[in-house]
């Protein structure tokens, strides 16, 4: 006889799921613990192919051993294991040169490379699973590279002898500043100041609302492009990367190039914003910054151009307006996106920090505050690359007692905001979880239903060959969505550096750039695009001028409707 208690047991599957959730709601909300557990489960369950790996390791633990004895013998052997070509941990010739610390630098990498070999191969996971348990266990493992350690680092050994233990002082004080900064800092605070040697482009703010202040900058030439250039920058970073000095300056770039330019400079949300909406970015944001230029250019459209997730919204804003707006009404006569995502199927190593268990974690700690900080944002960004961003640091400041070296990116970098809970909770969960953006009539913002399709201004888009924040081939999936003329461009560098890419000689860095189509892939479009050194700055340049009109004496910095409400950089950007 079956009994109610029988009837309602539950399966297996229903068990982990169960203790799955309990670790994460309780021990693990960022999802950190489980899929470490998960992968070693899975290796577990299936003893062939565990032995199968076994047996590879057998074979480099052999190898390895005859290494590190013809090593200590004082024999020549080539290296067994090798650094990947972007870890530059174990540059110093001592890691080489010397038996002891290349034995220990040999099996660190051993053990490291296997480990990592196997989870992106474990058996009977998801491709999404063996890449959160991939991350998780490639962080512990950069945490626990010899490096990282005064006795296991022979760079730090001989600096601390050499300057009499002067260098060990100096990193214990750049340790205490650091816990002092609440962060491990990547350039010094006091080098830099927004206005004085940052963001120093000439310009006024002529636009102010309790979301963005909008800067019109003073035009270097006398006559200008009939049609302005409206830049949505990224309200999760202050907007000023885009005027770290004119030498880097895209903005004085432009102007330079005979463009009127407006940039949003958003406003640092505090918990009293908590309830500010994606929409009202929209309607507040960037159709207002829109209408300011059309209002002081007297142009009927601009050349609207957004930057991470505002190349996300001002995607979101050009669907909307070709829905809302009657047939040649629309304020867009192009679009440009930098490093911008529209599809999250896959967004990079970014998704780690994404699931139903860290979304409703993060849900409940903003809308306790009301914002999300923007050091937790920083702190997952610099975690995405660990070595470069937080263990070379740690390193050269703690242990060589070295100061870091004063760098504008980094001081950016480290300029962090907030954001509203409503706002990034609904981001989150429609963009990123739901993937909805690129869906038919799936989100309705501002009272329109969002697809993508509609879209048919043309569209630049500049993605980067090493960005690990929107990868490029994610990013190259724009062109399968909207349906004007599409040109792409794939920069070197990565999601900062391959933006900032100023025109200089010689040439530091290289670009593909060539048309798309909806039926490309990002592969077949690489194989026919044309490699050009140096910066795709000119190209974008050569694509905007002839859709921007004739010229037309500049406008004044400030109009009677738009008055000089403050000097660029304006009061935002201090706050």
């Amino acid at each position: 006889m079956t009994t109610a208690k029988s009837k309602t047991a539950a399966t297996p599957q229903a068990t982990w799921r169960a203790i799955d959730e309990a670790v994460e709601s309780n021990v693990d909300p960022m999802g950190v613990i489980t899929p470490m557990l998960h992968s070693q489960l899975a290796w577990l369950m299936h003893p062939q192919e565990l032995a199968e790996a076994a047996a590879g390791f057998s074979s480099r633990m052999m190898a390895l051993n005859a290494h590190s004895w013809y090593r200590a013998l004082g024999l020549h052997s080539a290296d067994v294991e090798k650094p990947h070509p972007d870890d530059v941990r174990f540059s110093d010739p001592v890691w080489t040169e010397s038996a002891t610390w290349d034995i220990a630098k040999e099996w660190y990498l051993a053990v490291t490379h296997q480990v990592q070999d196997m989870l992106y191969a474990t058996p009977g996971l998801s491709g999404k699973d063996r890449r959160r348990a991939a991350f998780w266990w490639r962080k512990w493992l950069n945490a626990m590279a010899p490096t990282n350690f005064l006795w296991t680092n022979p760079v730090a050994l001989r600096k601390a002898a050499e300057t009499n233990g002067e260098s060990l002082i100096r990193g214990l004080h750049n340790f205490v500043a650091d816990l002092k900064a609440g962060t491990v800092r990547m350039t010094d605070p006091e080098d830099f100041t927004v206005g004085r040697n940052l963001a120093t482009t000439p310009g006024k703010v002529v636009f102010r609302n309790r979301l963005l202040e909008v800067i019109h900058y003073a035009p270097t030439r006398a006559e200008v492009y009939q049609t302005p250039i409206v830049i949505v920058t990224p309200w999760i970073n202050k907007f000023y990367i885009l005027d770290l000095n004119p030498k880097k300056s895209m903005v004085k770039f432009l102007l330079d190039q005979g463009f009127d330019v407006y940039v949003t400079s958003w406003k640092n949300p505090t918990a009293d914003m908590r309830d500010v909406s994606f929409d009202d970015y929209l309607n507040d944001g960037i159709a207002r910054i829109i209408d300011v230029a059309r209002g002081i250019s007297g142009a009927p459209q601009v050349h609207a151009v957004g930057y991470c997730i505002g190349g996300a919204a001002l995607a979101t804003y050009a669907a909307w307006a070709n829905r809302h707006f009657a047939a040649g009404q629309v304020p867009l006569a192009s679009i440009t996106l930098f490093t911008s995502l529209v599809d999250y199927h896959k967004p990079g190593d970014i998704e780690v920090f994404l699931d139903e268990g860290s979304f409703r974690y993060l849900t409940r700690a903003m809308t306790q505050r009301g914002f999300l900080d923007g050091k937790e944002m920083a702190a997952a960004f610099r975690l995405l690359r660990s070595n470069s961003l937080i263990w070379h640091y740690v390193v050269h400041g703690y242990l060589y007692g070295e100061t870091p070296p004063p760098f504008d990116v980094l001081y950016w970098n480290m300029d962090t905001t907030r954001m509203p809970a409503a706002m990034h909770g609904w981001y989150l969960r429609e963009f990123y979880l739901n993937n909805n953006l690129i869906k038919k009539d799936a989100l309705t913002v501002a009272g329109e239903p969002i697809d993508l399709q509609r879209i048919v201004q043309p569209v630049y888009a500049v993605s980067a060959a090493d960005d690990h924040i929107a990868p490029w081939k994610q990013a190259f999936r724009i062109n399968a969505f909207v349906n004007g003329s599409k040109r792409f461009v794939l920069s070197s560098s990565g999601h900062i550096l391959g933006i900032v890419n100023p025109v200089v000689t010689p040439p530091k860095r290289e670009y593909w750039v060539g048309s798309a189509e909806r039926h490309d892939g990002a592969e077949s479009w690489h194989e026919r695009a044309e490699h050009r050194p140096g910066s795709w700055w000119p190209d974008w340049i050569g694509w905007l001028t002839p859709m921007s009109g004739g010229r037309r004496a500049a406008p004044p910095e400030a109009t009677a409707e738009h008055p000089a409400l403050a000097a660029a950089p304006g009061s935002y950007v201090i706050e």
